[in-house]
């Protein structure tokens, strides 16, 4: 985890984080809706269309800091059709063979406040902090809008504002959280599907909520970011973790995920020093040749240093492709 950049000596540190139970959700999108209210976030065109849905909201965005997916589970109905002998016989009615919808599920997404956030491993600028209830923060006011944040998050949360070219996404009211208030989303949901609190105890809750499910027969119900072994966490730790009842794909989720920095920093590192060394002493021997022979120096110097960066790509090329086999 990175470091936390506020430090309050009045005020215990403290993780807080967001348990989303998708059992409960029943799609009403009053934390959309709370939301963009609390944090003066415009509205997403709520217009009715044709071969348009209720989730008129589509995704997370510069705007959009949760958004309530609806998932239709489709189950294929094939009715017995009968044979049709001489004409004499019927078909079955068209109506049958259509797909219907089994059930919806729901589930509130939102940024998840990684343990390894590859947005702030990613930001040059500072922009992007660690706070003192060690979520992530982004200060508009200290982005660039260079834009190295969106892809280096593997689930898609932050985006740049169309306006501004600023990054944006979910704060975790953290202006609400400083004056101990819990988040507008998790205040407005009226089933509790959101809970909000210390971390630690919103993984015991979610921990026998699973149990509980278990008992009652949804046998299929799981943690998604949260009780992982150690080492196999996505993104370290989810600071805002589900607990689903199909695979994680079905919501929207990768099934692995971590910060692209920290997945390739030691290799990564390893081959900038290898390079870095191979460099110093290409030019050292450069030098070195150059004075028994009429070749500048500089010249030589140029010609190690592009050695040394195709050595370097080339090894990066042999490991990406011992990655992928």
């Amino acid at each position: 985890m990175t470091e936390v950049a506020v430090q309050r000596p009045d005020r215990s540190r403290r993780r807080m984080g967001f348990f989303t139970d998708t059992t409960v959700c029943i799609g009403c999108k009053a934390c959309e809706v709370a939301c963009k209210q609390w944090n003066d976030l415009p509205a997403d065109g709520a217009t009715f269309r044709r071969g348009g849905s209720y989730d008129h909201t589509a995704e997370l965005g510069a705007a959009t800091w949760r958004h309530v997916r609806f998932v239709e589970m489709l189950e294929p109905k094939l009715p017995n059709i009968p044979a049709v002998n001489g004409g004499g016989g019927t078909g079955p009615d068209l109506v049958d063979l259509a797909e219907t919808p089994d059930r919806w599920v729901f589930m509130s997404d939102v940024c998840k406040h990684c343990t390894n956030a590859g947005c702030l491993d990613a930001c040059p600028t500072g922009a992007l902090i660690r706070t003192e209830f060690e979520t992530v923060v982004l200060q508009p006011d200290v982005c660039n809008g260079c834009g190295y944040c969106v892809p280096s998050c593997p689930f898609g949360v932050v985006d740049r504002d169309p306006e501004d070219g600023r990054a944006a996404k979910c704060t975790l009211c953290y202006d609400r959280l400083q004056d101990g208030l819990e988040p507008a989303c998790a205040k407005a949901c009226p089933t509790d599907s959101i809970q909000f609190g210390p971390y630690d105890e919103l993984v015991e809750v979610a921990r026998r909520r699973v149990a509980r499910l278990h008992e009652d027969g949804t046998e299929s119900a799981y943690l998604y970011g949260a009780g992982d072994a150690p080492g196999e966490e996505l993104a370290g730790g989810l600071g805002a973790f589900f607990l689903l009842t199909e695979p994680p794909e079905r919501y929207g989720l990768p099934a692995q995920a971590d910060s692209p920095i920290q997945e390739n920093v030691v290799p990564a590192t390893a081959a900038a020093v290898g390079a870095g060394l191979a460099a110093a002493a290409a030019v050292s021997a450069a030098f070195a040749v150059a004075k028994r022979s009429d070749r500048s120096p500089a010249v030589a110097a140029v010609a190690a240093v592009s050695m040394a960066v195709e050595w370097w790509t080339a090894a990066r090329r042999a490991r990406d492709r011992r990655r992928g086999e």
